[in-house]
């Protein structure tokens, strides 16, 4: 295979132009692409969940250098199953019950792929106006789906925009938040600015607050407990503004979570939003995860309380059928946003943006340049309707109440919190692993440490296997297994043998432990 570095000297006599975008080639390559893809989700769960390879892996495959000459998409193809597969952990495995899942679809999957065939840029209205309006069209429908206020939608006095994902989104709001405050306080006063979440808040609000300015020793993470089922706790929440007041500081930020990543904890929207609402604070509700199952009538009262808050997102791309990356967030004043983030250089001015009739994205977010992302939310939409994506995460709450039933069966094993939506977290008992230590002709109790540890042992003996892929948290200093369901392609069987596999590895680990 030729190299960049074989070859200095241009060869002009088997030089020609090439025309990337032929259209009878596409047509060729395109089947190839979809073939290949179809024999890989029929395939998929034959595959070890979590890649087996080692770190380098892909250097030691592939050419040092780019190749001189072209190469045929079938020998491309060839090297994607022989090394690029082989370092895949397969999100889209039926057993791939890690973190939370980013769901695909048929109609997801060819509205990106329109979205890639259109190949706008649409930071603007009149870069591409059908982007625009589509987008304000589908996150109005969606809002409408999940019974948001009128003054969250573009039919009411807000908006929404699709995002890449939370980790923007909650920047965004976060620098709105920011200028806001001090438009009244000053801009020298942004070191006393404080910015609220829980200690099981996910990491990318402490991320953003940090890229905001906000002194790091101004980020309070609240603790939470088993009490609350580790939601945050509004009189700890009003107890701690209340201390930082009394130092001087300005509360500023809070973020509630509906689905937290530890545990899907659900914090208590009406209540912490009326004890932000004493202090002027802005309210963001991170429902990234669960944000999706509340188009369902059942679970709607879980974001109870968001008409007091002032942004709300979710991650289509999490539960909602809608392929990476596609994060909806409304808020109630766009004009926040657009006076934090807009830029109006002479070579983007038009007479549509002039005319103030339009909406131009580039103001809403951290980039200028985004992507058609509303196609495809819009062909999920329209391909499922509200009633087969309803049906989609009932499936799934009803698959994880499965196996919350097997573990409960067990007792060797606990439930260590509530199971919300479609996530158990479980462990092996201490007890368990003291029993055998007795069995075994020894005497002592299994401490909370030991027990973590033979936790942690389970979980990367399981994961090792490639039978089942599932991720771990640690709450109150307890290590608990997190069994997330939420695959496209998972069934009843995948849970029932998930459980047979956790089984066999505890028995395992149970037959010789010691502390």
């Amino acid at each position: 295979m030729g190299s960049v570095n074989s070859d200095r000297m241009p060869d002009h006599n088997s030089s020609h132009n090439i025309n990337p975008l032929d259209h009878e080639e596409f047509r060729q390559q395109g089947h190839m692409i979809i073939d290949f893809l179809a024999d890989y989700y029929r395939d998929v769960e034959k595959y070890p969940v979590l890649s087996q390879v080692k770190p380098g892996y892909l250097q030691k495959c592939l050419p040092e250098s780019t190749p001189h000459n072209p190469e045929p998409i079938e020998t491309i193809l060839e090297d994607v199953k022989k090394h690029i597969v082989p370092g895949l952990t397969h999100w889209q495995s039926p057993n791939f019950f890690a973190y939370f899942q980013c769901t695909s679809s048929i109609a997801g999957f060819l509205g990106e792929m329109l979205s890639t065939g259109f190949n706008v840029v649409g930071f603007s209205w009149i870069a591409s106006p059908a982007a625009t309006e589509l987008e304000t069209i589908v996150v109005d429908w969606l809002g409408e789906m999940l019974e948001l206020p009128k003054s969250f939608l573009f039919s009411g006095k807000g908006g929404g925009v699709l995002q890449g994902t939370t980790c923007e989104a909650v920047l965004c709001t976060i620098v709105a938040a920011r200028d806001q405050m001090l438009s009244q306080i000053g801009k020298e006063n942004l070191i006393k600015l404080v910015v609220y979440a829980s200690d099981q808040t996910h990491s990318a609000i402490q991320k953003a607050a940090k890229i905001a300015g906000i002194h790091p020793m101004n980020f309070r993470a609240i603790k939470t407990s088993k009490l609350t089922s580790y939601a945050l706790s509004p009189d700890s929440l009003r107890a701690q503004i209340r201390k930082d007041v009394e130092a001087g500081l300005v509360p500023l930020f809070l973020c509630a979570t509906v689905g937290t990543t530890p545990t899907a904890a659900i914090d208590p929207l009406d209540k912490l939003c009326a004890v932000a609402k004493e202090y002027g604070m802005w309210v963001h509700v991170d429902a990234a995860y669960a944000g999706s199952a509340c188009i369902c009538p059942e679970f709607r009262p879980f974001i109870h309380g968001v008409e007091g808050a002032n942004s709300f997102s979710l991650n289509a791309h999490k539960w909602f059928l809608t392929t990476l990356d596609c994060c909806c967030l409304w808020v109630k004043d766009p004009s926040a946003l657009i006076k934090s983030l807009s830029t109006n250089p002479e070579y983007l001015r038009n007479k549509a943006t002039d005319s103030k009739q339009v909406v131009d994205y580039k103001d809403w977010q951290i980039t200028l340049s985004r992507r058609f992302r509303s196609l495809k939310l819009w062909f999920v939409l329209r391909s499922y309707g509200v009633h087969n994506l309803r049906s989609f995460m009932r499936n799934h709450v009803k698959m994880a109440k499965l196996f919350e039933g097997l573990v409960a069966k067990d007792k060797r094993f606990e439930i260590v919190v509530p199971t919300n939506f479609a996530m158990v977290c479980f462990r092996i008992l201490p007890s368990a692993l003291s029993e055998t230590v007795y069995k075994n002709g020894k005497l002592g109790m299994v401490s909370e440490e030991d027990a973590n540890e033979a936790n942690r042992k389970l979980l990367e003996s399981i994961n090792m296997s490639g039978c089942v892929f599932m991720t771990h948290a640690v709450v109150e200093g307890v290590y608990v297994i997190r069994f997330a369901v939420g695959a496209t392609l998972v069934e009843e069987r995948h849970v029932i043998t998930a459980w047979k596999v956790v089984q066999e590895h505890a028995n395992a680990i149970l037959s010789t432990y010691e502390p």
